[in-house]
Formats: structure tokens, C-alpha cells, sequence
């Protein structure tokens, strides 16, 4: 990361006390971003504990065919439910075989499904593909690309983002949050947003 913005990173994450609880931008405040589920996608890597049956017990990744594979439950569909949908369904299917299946199920490694990515494009040190997190913010997506790149016109970046049926555009002032500490600019993520951040004009 560039020396020059580890400073005012340490800076903000200090005056909140760890980053936490950031207070959205209006405009962004709907749905909720602690009301989103993250959903299983190919390539995560899951712990699958087996409450009482270690040998049940284990972590394997999830297929590109979108399944997963565990002693006694074969191609068991992971790809698009949450981590307690497949601890259910692989309750069910272990009844079979083992009285009263306890099931927990761990995401080890997030890669997630491709619509809740969070991509980031234009002028960021390194522009790339985020899976997303819960309460993930427009902070922690910085810190995650490395910041802003040379020539980055930070306080001219828009989230394109899905909401209601309708994209949407909302202005961020990325230069603001990182250089200047404006919290009031960090703002929320969702699922599928993309950040664009364009190059300065000059």
C-alpha cells in the first residue's frame, strides 16, 4: 500500500474507535446492508462440523459445478444458499444415516458468486474483484485495493449500484475520506456495486 495513505487510514480508523459503526450517506441508507445474507459461491472453501461426529467433519471447497462433496452426502448443491440454508439441507440429508445431525457450517475462504462481488475499476492502486462481506464499507474496499492510484480523480468516484429494480448512481468523495478523514463519506457496500473512480481531468 502507498506509504502516503497508510497515515490518514491509521488516523480514521483510530478516531472511530476500529472503523466501527460508520454513519451512510442518505441517499444510501436502503436496504440495509446488516439485513444481507452472504451467499455461498464457487471456489469458497467451507468447514463442515458435524456436532459429535468428527469423522463427518470436514472442510472441502465448493465445486465450479456449484457442489460439494462430504463422507456419506455426495454433490450436495452449496452455490447460492446461505451458510445455515446448507447446514439444513445437509441435516437432512445425514438423517439418513445419523440420528439428529447437528450441522454447522464455516465459509473459510470467500470467494462468492459473481452478482455479489463488489467491483472496483477505473484508478485504484490495484482495480479488482471484492467478495463481499457484511458491513463492509467504502473504507474497507479502499484498504482492499490499495488505495487510489496516481492521476485518480478520488472526489469525482460514483457506485453504480442496483436498488429497487433501477440502477443507480451515488456520488462518493473517496480524496475526502482518506485523505481528509470525512467519515460522513464512508459510506456503506452492497452486494453487486461497482466503483468507479475516474482519472483527474488535468
Amino acid at each position: 500500500m502507498n506509504r502516503k495513505l497508510v497515515i490518514p487510514l491509521v488516523l480514521i480508523c483510530l478516531s472511530l474507535g476500529a472503523c466501527s459503526s460508520p454513519r451512510p450517506a442518505a441517499e444510501l441508507t436502503a436496504p440495509a446492508a446488516s439485513q444481507v445474507e452472504y451467499l455461498i459461491g464457487p471456489g469458497d472453501v467451507l468447514q463442515v462440523f458435524v456436532w459429535r461426529n468428527p469423522e463427518l467433519s470436514v472442510t472441502v471447497p465448493v465445486r465450479p459445478d456449484g457442489k460439494i462433496s462430504t463422507p456419506l452426502v455426495e454433490d450436495m448443491q452449496a452455490v447460492g444458499k446461505t451458510p445455515s440454508q446448507l447446514a439444513r439441507d445437509m441435516e437432512q440429508a445425514l438423517s439418513r444415516f445419523v440420528k439428529s445431525p447437528k450441522v454447522n457450517i464455516i465459509v473459510e475462504e470467500f470467494v462468492g458468486n459473481f452478482s455479489e462481488q463488489i467491483r472496483v475499476v477505473g484508478k485504484a492502486a490495484e482495480p479488482k474483484a471484492i467478495p463481499y462481506r457484511r458491513n463492509m464499507t467504502l473504507l474497507d474496499v479502499m484498504i482492499e485495493v490499495g488505495g487510489l492510484a496516481p492521476g485518480a480523480a478520488g472526489n469525482r468516484a460514483r457506485i453504480i449500484r442496483r436498488q429497487n429494480g433501477e440502477q443507480v448512481e451515488l456520488k462518493v468523495r473517496v480524496d475526502r475520506l482518506l485523505n481528509d478523514g470525512d467519515i460522513s463519506q464512508n459510506v456503506m457496500m452492497l452486494p453487486g456495486d461497482v466503483l468507479l473512480i475516474p482519472e483527474s481531468r488535468l
